[in-house]
């Protein structure tokens, strides 16, 4: 089982998937200001918080698995996916395995685009564990001029707190850059999806390029951010939330 974070009640749902390292709680603004119309879930994903217990190193095929068969227990036949780096990957290809299950797809500089990956930066995210590491890795993967709130380090240090957390991320990141780069979603199965994609990816964004832009289907709608990085759930958060709502229409 993974764990999720619910806000709201109303149809259509919103799942909410974050990045490498990251939790449930990094969605917390976007999810209160989604619930005021829509059902929102926030996930866990396998190996993160209150998911870190998991039989081995999660992968995205296995996490986008997991996701479907969770919302299948709570009644969810459809959702609108969104999801963050990792969690775009995890969301393209629950979208590539059960298309019925998946309204439209929203991918923050989503994961498997390109070969190219900072792996030195993942790697050192992965293994941070105070607030003053956190923070200074999140400026990293974001622009100089951001300054992550107080309460979102303190967050992320919390969930790095538990045990066993640091060592099951090394193993994730290991897996994720795996000789210094990144596995390749096809773009022969992109090609056959045939829902809405919005793809939103900053300009700046130091850990996944944005000219991995350059590969997207010609029906993929690019959301170009200029000068943000890549931490778009932290660093933008008012935008993520309107652009969602665009993207999915009126509850």
């Amino acid at each position: 089982m993974i764990f999720a974070r619910v806000h709201g009640g109303s149809s259509p749902a919103i799942v909410l998937l974050h990045g490498f390292g990251a939790f449930s709680g990094v969605w917390d603004a976007i999810a209160a200001d989604l619930g005021t119309q829509h059902r929102v879930i926030a996930y866990d994903l396998p190996g993160h918080g209150q998911s870190l217990d998991w039989p081995e190193t999660p992968s995205p095929k296995s996490a986008a698995r997991a996701v479907l068969a969770d919302l299948e227990t709570r009644g969810v036949e459809k959702a609108h996916f969104v999801g963050h780096s990792m969690g775009g990957a995890i969301a393209t290809l629950a979208a590539l395995s059960s298309p019925e299950r998946v309204a439209s797809l929203m991918l923050l500089a989503p994961g498997g685009f390109g070969e190219e990956i900072n792996a030195p930066l993942l790697r050192r995210y992965g293994a941070a564990t105070s607030a003053e590491e956190l923070r200074n890795c999140l400026v990293a993967m974001s622009t100089p001029d951001f300054s992550p709130p107080p309460e979102a380090v303190d967050a992320l240090a919390a969930m790095r707190a538990q045990a066993g957390q640091k060592e099951m991320l090394a193993k994730i990141a290991d897996a994720i850059a795996r000789d210094g780069r990144q596995g390749v979603i096809p773009q022969d199965w992109l090609a056959t999806l045939s829902i809405p994609v919005t793809v939103v990816w900053g300009t700046e964004d130091p850990m996944l390029p944005f000219s991995q832009t350059s590969n997207l289907p010609p029906f993929f709608k690019l959301h170009p951010v200029p000068a943000a990085g890549h931490m778009l759930v932290e660093e933008r958060p008012g935008l993520v939330a309107d652009l969602i709502r665009q993207a999915i229409g009126p509850a």
